[in-house]
């Protein structure tokens, strides 16, 4: 802390640091090495939780896989059309975590989601161009068909296998 605030004041007062700057930054870099190694570590046992739940999920009753690695359950199959990649959709949706934290739902705010089926992750995209509306899936995305490792804001972390329950409502 003394050595940060003579460093400050140094540069307040326009004087050559008492460290030399190659020094300094070969330093930080070593820090931000050190932390991402840390991150790395962390976000790969999240990835192998994640395969370890597919793997789980895949031999329970009703549980459909695809080649992607997508897995759905029919909780209620449709008659109505089935959306291609070009059209826009209305679903009601809600998302989760493999720990069963909910991180976002259209149900919850009681108001349908509606956006173009090629605006999603890859992992909704396959499952709206299978699914017939009327529908209601519970879909199970492993993180490579969802965000993978740059995950998405502050709810769902790098490399999150994700599970949604979806009801397609209608093609726009």
């Amino acid at each position: 802390p003394e050595a940060l605030v003579a460093g400050i004041a140094d540069a307040l007062e326009g004087k050559h640091p008492a460290v030399p700057v190659d020094v300094v930054h070969r330093a930080l870099r070593e820090i931000h090495e050190r932390a991402d190694a840390v991150r790395r570590q962390r976000f790969q046992a999240m990835a192998a939780e994640g395969v370890k739940y597919l793997e789980e999920n895949a031999k329970k009753e009703g549980v459909n896989s695809t080649e992607s690695g997508l897995q759905f359950r029919v909780i209620n199959q449709g008659e109505g059309a089935i959306p291609a990649r070009t059209d826009r959709v209305r679903v009601h949706y809600t998302g989760k975590l493999i720990d069963g934290t909910v991180f976002d739902s259209s149900v919850a705010r009681g108001e349908p989601a509606e956006f173009p089926v090629n605006g999603v992750i890859p992992g909704w995209i396959e499952a709206l161009t299978l699914m017939p509306v009327g529908s209601k899936w519970e879909l199970t995305i492993p993180q490579e068909l969802a965000y993978g490792e740059r995950g998405a804001g502050a709810s769902i972390p790098p490399f999150s296998t994700l599970v949604f329950e979806v009801e397609l409502l209608e093609i726009l």
